[in-house]
């Protein structure tokens, strides 16, 4: 009997992403699984019921979709927004698996409800970091997305150009923009800001990212804090100390360098975002300067940074953009589908049945419940179960 994976229209507040578009779907087929999609499910994300159709699935009802499911791919839906939908937790049906962005580090009700029904649950947030796991990483694909879109954010709310211009009205010097982490998100910043013509420079406190910023033509600002490099490439919290004097050395740089537009890409994965941009730091900046927060998931790299809002403080616009991806559905789907289609395939034996292979490191990394329990006693203290 063939597997049925199911996907199930995204409920999360301003998400428009679909967890798997159209053009996946035949690889799904090719392994011998049945495709339904709720209908409308990629709408908003620019793919229509009729393309589902073409490619071999079959449009049914939420109801069906979360009840008949074997395996569902989602998004966000786990931990949907009850006022933008029906949350999926309490549908889905008994011993089904689920693969989604399911916020982990956050212990939501969720989780009680999905071990409740007995959910083997994958949380892809938690894909290690790895050569072979590329291709499944949803984190880098969408961080891609959002340090793109955010210089466009920014250089919409700054009121100057970003590139010089030289007319017979005078020269308008480029603006100089300042990135804040130099992982996925802050390097796609770096290489649009640059595209767009502003002088950039970025500061990261990974020493090894330094060839990196300085290939894309930015300058890398480096401090004397020691590497504060962590585990799968991330940064790792600093000492107090190292806080201090890195708040100390980043307010003397902005104050001095006549900084234009700051974007903020810098955070840790399971714990709220740093603050390295303080309201001193806002005060120094000339009126009309831009401080965009990709980091506003968890709080925000900026003090002031409201998430989910855009704010005026001391004359310098604050923005704290959530789910940024999200703005770009199209292609955001497109790259999701991709990472999520390439992670069903590990689910999946070579007659098509689910299987559940804890040896390897892919999915023992992300598996967070097996058949409602928790996979681990770490996982177990995450999640609050």
């Amino acid at each position: 009997m063939s597997v049925i994976v199911g996907i199930p229209k995204e409920t999360a507040r301003n998400e428009r992403r679909v967890a798997l578009v159209p053009a996946h779907i035949p690889a799904l087929k090719k392994s011998g699984c049945e495709v339904i999609v709720e209908t409308g499910a990629g709408a908003q994300a620019g793919y229509p019921d009729n393309l589902y159709v073409e490619k071999g699935a079959r449009l049914v009802s939420r109801a069906e979709v979360l009840s008949r499911s074997d395996l569902v791919l989602a998004v966000r839906t786990a931990s949907a927004d009850p006022e933008g939908g029906t949350p999926l937790a309490g549908l889905l049906r008994e011993g089904a698996y689920l693969a989604a962005l399911l916020d982990p580090w956050q212990a939501h009700d969720s989780f009680t409800v999905l071990s409740s029904r007995k959910i083997t649950a994958f949380s892809l947030e938690l894909v290690p970091r790895t050569t072979r796991a590329q291709a499944m990483d949803v984190l880098s694909s969408q961080a891609n997305l959002a340090g793109y879109r955010g210089v466009l954010l920014a250089a919409t709310l700054l009121p100057k150009l970003f590139p010089m211009l030289m007319t017979a009205a005078g020269t308008l010097v480029p603006a100089k923009v300042f990135v804040l982490g130099a992982g996925v998100a802050g390097l796609q910043a770096i290489a649009t800001a640059r595209r767009l013509g502003a002088v950039v420079s970025a500061f990261d406190v990974r020493a090894a990212v330094r060839e990196q910023v300085q290939s894309l033509g930015a300058k890398f600002v480096e401090f004397d804090l020691g590497d504060a490099s962590g585990d799968g490439g991330y940064a790792k919290a600093l000492t107090p100390e190292q806080e201090a004097m890195q708040k100390r050395l980043l307010a003397e740089y902005i104050a001095r360098e006549g900084i234009d537009v700051i974007i903020t890409t810098a955070a840790i994965p399971g714990k709220p975002s740093p603050k390295l941009v303080t309201e001193e730091m806002v005060q120094s900046l000339a009126p009309g300067s831009v401080i965009v927060d990709l980091a506003s998931e968890r709080g925000g790299n900026c003090t002031l940074t409201r998430p989910g809002e855009t704010v005026s403080v001391h004359g310098v616009t604050i923005a704290g953009p959530l789910g940024i991806a999200s703005d770009l559905a199209c292609h955001a789907s497109q790259l999701y589908s991709k990472n999520i289609t390439t992670f069903a395939g590990l689910l999946l034996d070579r007659e098509g049945n689910l299987v559940l292979n804890r040896q390897d490191e892919i999915i023992a990394g992300s598996l967070v419940l097996e058949n409602g329990q928790p996979a681990t006693e770490q996982i177990a203290r995450m999640l609050g179960l």
